[in-house]
This record gives C-alpha cells, sequence and structure tokens, in this order.
C-alpha cells in the first residue's frame, strides 16, 4: 500500500475559495433563515476557552480574531463569566432613566483612568462613533458659531450607522448602497499638508483612528498625531480620537493616544470594552463636556449587565503587570510573525501591542484565512493582500507558537494552491 495515497488531497485555489477542503458539519442546522451579512465557514461554534474554540463537531480552533478584537481577554473568562452571572440574578436593565451602581462605577472608573471629565455609555462602536459626532456639532454650535464640518483622516471605517458610513473613507465602504450624507471632508492618513488645506471656518472637528485598523492596521506616525492635535488647539476646534479598535489595552496602553504622548477633546472606545458583550463608551474632556439632558437616549445604554463587563475587563487591563506581560507577548508575536513572513516572501509587518496587519505578497489573503480554518486557526483579512491578527490580550506564548505553525502551514497550502494553479495554466 502507497501511505502516500493516504494523504488528504491539498485544495486547489477554487477550493480555498469554495471551502470544500473543510470538514463536513455533522449538525442538522440551516443558515436559509439567516439574513445574509457577512461571508461565514459552515461550522457552528459552540463553546470557547481562552484563546480555542470548538465547533458542533468538537474541533478545537486557535482563534486570533477574537471577534475582531472584541474578546478582549479571551472566550468565557472566569471573572467575566462570574460578573455577569452574578449580576444577572440581581439587575439586568433597570432602565435608561434609572440610575444603576454599575454604571455609576463604571463611568467614574473611566473617568479617573482616561483623564478624562465625563463617560456616557453605549452598546457599540457605531453608536459611540455617532454621539460623538452629535457632540462635536453641539459644540460647533454652541463655541463656532454654527460650524458642523467634521474632516475624517482615514483610509478606514467608522462604524456601520448612517452617521458612521458617512464618515468613513467612501474607497473602503463595501457597499455601493451605502448611504453618504453630508457634513464631512475626507483626507489622507498621515498627510499634514492635506489636513491643514482642508480645515476652513465651518470645520468643528478633526477625527481619526490612531492605527487605521480596517484599512491593514496603518498607524499614524507620532509626528503626524502630534501635528493633529497641535493644529486642533491652534485653531480651536476639536479632535476626536476612535479608539473602538486600539482602546482598552489592544496597543499596550489603556489608551492608544498615550503611546503617542497626545490628547483627545473626545475619545471613543468600544470592542474590547466589554470583553465580548455589547458595550461601549463616548469620554468627553474640557470643552467638549457639552451634552444636556434629553439629547442622549438608548433603551440599553449604561444598562447593569454590561455595565459589570465593562468592569471586570477594566479590572483585569489595569491590575498590576497585565500590561508588562502583554507588551511581552506582543513583542514575541511580531518577531515570529516577521521570520515567517520573511520564510514566505511577503510583504511589510505592521502595528502594536496586540494589533498587527501583515501585507501579503499578492491578493491572497482570503485563501489564506480559508487555508488557516482548514489547519484549526481563525484569522481575519480587513483587505484582499493584508492578513489581521487580534488575539486575546491574555494570549500566551505557547498560544502564539501554535498559531506560527499553523499558519505556516496554511501558508504552504496556498503556496501549492498557486504552483498548481500555474501548472495548469501552462499546460
Amino acid at each position: 500500500m502507497n501511505l502516500f495515497n493516504l494523504r488528504r488531497k491539498p485544495p486547489s485555489l477554487d477550493d480555498l475559495a469554495m471551502d470544500t477542503s473543510l470538514p463536513a458539519r455533522s449538525d442538522n442546522f440551516s443558515s436559509e433563515c439567516l439574513m445574509p451579512s457577512v461571508e461565514r465557514p459552515k461550522q457552528i461554534f459552540v463553546r470557547g476557552q481562552g484563546s480555542w474554540l470548538w465547533d458542533s463537531d468538537d474541533r478545537a480552533y486557535l482563534d486570533f480574531s477574537q471577534g475582531g478584537g472584541a474578546n478582549s481577554l479571551g472566550h468565557s473568562p472566569s471573572a467575566l463569566v462570574k460578573a455577569i452571572s452574578e449580576q444577572a440574578q440581581s439587575l439586568i436593565n433597570p432602565g435608561f432613566g434609572l440610575h444603576n451602581r454599575g454604571m455609576l462605577n463604571l463611568a467614574d472608573r473611566l473617568c479617573a483612568s482616561t483623564g478624562s471629565d465625563q463617560a456616557y455609555l453605549l452598546n457599540s462602536g457605531s453608536e459611540a462613533c455617532e454621539a460623538a459626532i452629535k457632540l462635536a456639532r453641539k459644540w460647533g454650535q454652541q463655541h463656532r458659531g454654527g460650524a458642523s464640518r467634521i474632516i475624517v483622516a482615514s483610509k478606514g471605517c467608522h462604524g456601520r450607522s448612517l452617521g458612521t458610513i458617512s464618515a468613513s473613507d467612501s474607497s473602503n465602504l463595501t457597499n455601493r448602497f451605502d448611504p453618504q450624507l453630508p457634513g464631512f471632508s475626507h483626507v489622507p492618513f498621515n498627510d499634514l499638508p492635506a489636513l491643514h488645506a482642508a480645515v476652513d471656518a465651518q470645520t468643528v472637528a478633526i477625527m481619526l483612528e490612531p492605527i487605521q485598523s480596517e484599512a491593514g492596521v496603518i498607524p499614524a506616525t507620532e509626528h503626524y498625531l502630534k501635528g493633529v492635535e497641535r493644529l486642533c488647539r491652534e485653531l480651536g476646534i476639536l479632535l476626536i480620537f476612535d479608539e473602538v479598535q486600539t482602546g482598552v489595552g489592544r496597543c499596550g496602553t489603556l489608551l492608544a493616544e498615550q503611546s503617542y504622548g497626545v490628547r483627545a477633546d473626545i475619545v471613543v472606545l468600544g470592542k474590547g470594552l466589554g470583553g465580548g458583550v455589547p458595550l461601549a463608551a463616548l469620554l468627553a474632556r474640557g470643552k467638549a463636556c457639552c451634552f444636556e439632558i434629553g439629547e442622549m437616549s438608548g433603551t440599553h445604554h449604561g444598562n447593569a449587565l454590561m455595565s459589570a463587563a465593562g468592569l471586570v475587563v477594566l479590572d483585569s487591563v489595569q491590575d498590576k503587570g497585565f500590561l508588562d506581560h502583554m507588551r511581552e507577548t506582543a513583542q514575541h508575536l511580531g518577531e515570529g510573525l516577521s521570520r515567517l513572513a520573511h520564510r514566505y516572501g511577503h510583504g511589510e509587518l505592521r502595528g502594536q501591542g496586540l494589533l498587527w496587519g501583515l501585507d501579503l505578497s499578492d491578493d491572497s489573503a482570503d485563501a489564506v484565512v480559508k487555508a488557516a480554518l482548514y489547519e484549526g486557526l481563525l484569522l481575519n483579512a480587513p483587505q484582499p493582500d493584508c492578513l489581521r491578527f487580534t488575539p486575546a490580550l491574555t494570549v500566551s506564548k505557547a498560544n502564539i507558537d501554535e498559531m506560527l505553525l499553523r499558519l505556516a502551514r496554511a501558508f504552504s497550502r496556498v503556496c501549492t494552491a498557486q504552483l498548481q494553479c500555474r501548472k495548469g495554466i501552462a499546460v
């Protein structure tokens, strides 16, 4: 018997695109009644722990996406599970118009730890970005003669609500039917002269991500961010940082702005703040604190259950030694990815903390993601030629080493499929 015949046939590029190389699912669930929104693999995931997920066939997957960074402490961390369970038994949501201890405590903690004056709790980063836009325009009415235009320095996306879609770079919108509202100007990221040229009397704020995550993890330079801050101070306009992707320890400091030595007037947090449950925050400082009673509302804003989750995340991230250890593992991940990129002839590695983007040598990111899934590794591709890595902040060096092994096998699979494709074309 030829043992080589027992090996699984390497998938072609078409196989990788179609997911036909993935193990068949044994359950009977159907996705026909689920409205299509994103392309999802066939697997149904049923449990998770730390950096691992298991599907309904009890196959384990190493998760280096973690819901795009939302699961900041990994899957089902014991402290978060305990806090949510205990809170659910006493109070879930008393209603938006009533105080609860968790909401007050979390707002106080956020302000104290970030040097902010006011905090407002929401459900998602999109909502929080839209609230930031609303707050800036309210300030413009009061202090800048009704100015309302917001300049967005971006190659990425600030959410999916109407306001945040309009604040996103149109070249990165995935849906041609996405509506665009007036009142926004877009300039290239990391380009100070373009920003200076765009500001006029109708400008109320400049809005940007310190690291453009959806654009392929593109960090701002320190010179650029300090120049933006200086421009806002000189002109008396607001600076808004969208830290939905970069905040809550993801970049090695509680806020990414701290690693750059700059300070915004308004900061938006989301994703990792809830540790996997829907929670976001709008932070305002000094002159930007201008909302009045009745100008914000939301059925679930600041509910007790989600606030309990946020407090656990803050407790963990601010625990002694947590961020120091995270920075060590981040360095280990960066070094490992650099070696792997060099071995397979891929491009630039960019990022900070545990937010990394790896440019590929071609537009094979989707194929690599599919091949990685075949190897039991969950990754994300924000661009056709870029992979993004957002593991749990608690990820271990052993998990990183295992990820690198699986990613190497995925790269090899894609290389093999590409070689077979080229041979087929040659024939």
